[in-house]
């Protein structure tokens, strides 16, 4: 196991250690509230937010006094650029086990983990080489993730923007015959070319009846002359995502069952915006879009939760649905996403991004929502 420091990283800004420096003081309170003396973590969402990387694969181990994080050499030279503030191991072999060797070597008798950020394979690992205490405390770090700095809103909107332009463009370069699968590729494409570093999620362009898949997967079929088109996409910039969804007809409204699901659905969503504010619940402003969906008669075509948080993962906490009592926060970023599907005839889905403010919400996405017919 070789053994280095990254606290030579200092120098990559002292407001961007000082960040990293709060978060750990954060995450070492919630450490003695669950009982633990020490933090460990192979879930890359989570040793990004904690210390800058953004590799596949790491170790992150944080007791009262050290922050210790481990890479293999596929990411030494990557880690010594990104991560500051953590002495730096490489290891070879299984990251469980030496995880655990590491957690026996400093002599910790219990340590924390995110039950839903270890297999049960790893934790196998780890209890092979680590005879202490194993803490699972949900949400560890996930609960510091919920509330966004002013630096992670800007990289979210910068990639926002990003894909709200690859948008744009790409409305004007729709023609008769283009498949879905690929207008799809040509969003992600667009991405990388444009500086991301990929699509957030996997991209969704469905044309005509298709539309009424909330998460179809595109496939080769043609566009044709009033089709609907329903487009889900965003992108990966600085290691934050967007997302966005917007939806149209192509050269016709297909019927004037499109236009009135495309209203309620609008109107559904103008009005869930109004109620977001810090000290809403996500319930409660999950049941404003609903009524007025329900209540226009299509409440069963709207089957999915209103929105979700977006950070480092595209889904993260919180959750705006029918049974989440979670209260929003002044910092959170969440998506706004009310839809409504109609099987064999195709479905309207309108998504912004938002920031909770203290008096409502600040929003991200600026492309245009009003309906628009796509020159054919």
């Amino acid at each position: 196991m070789a053994i280095g420091d990254c606290r030579l990283g200092i120098t990559r800004g002292s407001r961007e250690v000082g960040r990293r420096e709060l978060r750990l003081r954060a995450l070492r309170r919630r450490i003695e509230e669950g009982g633990a003396d020490a933090f460990l973590s192979l879930a890359p969402p989570d040793n990004q937010y904690l210390t800058g990387f953004t590799g596949s694969t790491s170790g992150v181990i944080v007791t009262r006094k050290e922050a210790i994080f481990l890479c293999d050499f596929r990411y030494t030279e990557q880690s010594r650029r990104q991560v500051a503030g953590f002495t730096f191991e490489e290891v070879a072999g299984s990251f469980a086990k030496s995880v655990g060797e590491r957690l026996k070597a400093l002599g910790v008798s219990g340590a924390a983990y995110d039950p839903a950020c270890l297999t049960v394979a790893e934790l196998n690992g780890i209890k092979g080489r680590f005879r202490g205490k194993l803490h699972a405390v949900p949400d560890l770090v996930g609960a510091l993730r919920i509330v966004k700095s002013p630096d992670e809103i800007a990289r979210i909107r910068r990639a926002s923007q990003l894909a709200e332009k690859v948008l744009e463009d790409l409305l004007k370069i729709l023609r008769k015959g283009l498949t879905e699968t690929e207008l799809a590729a040509r969003f992600e494409y667009e991405f990388k070319r444009r500086g991301a570093e990929g699509a957030a999620f996997d991209t969704i362009a469905l044309f005509g009846p298709r539309g009424s898949m909330p998460h179809g997967r595109p496939m080769d079929v043609p566009l044709r002359r009033g089709d609907v088109v329903l487009l889900d996409l965003g992108c990966r910039k600085e290691g934050y995502c967007s997302d966005l969804t917007r939806t149209y007809a192509y050269g016709t409204i297909p019927g004037a069952w499109f236009e009135e699901i495309y209203q309620v659905t609008l109107k559904a969503q103008g009005a869930a915006l109004r109620a977001v504010r810090a000290g809403a619940r996500c319930r409660d402003v999950d049941a404003v879009a609903r009524g007025i969906i329900a209540d226009a008669g299509y409440g069963k075509y709207f089957g999915h939760g209103l929105g979700h948080g977006v950070g480092i993962e595209i889904h993260e906490s919180p959750r705006l649905n029918q049974e989440s009592d979670i209260v929003l926060q002044e910092g959170m970023v969440i998506t706004i996403e009310p839809g409504i599907y109609l099987p064999k005839r195709g479905g309207v889905r309108i998504e912004d991004l938002v920031v909770v403010t203290k008096k409502g919400c600040e929003m991200i996405t600026r492309s245009p929502k009003k309906l628009k017919v796509l020159a054919a």
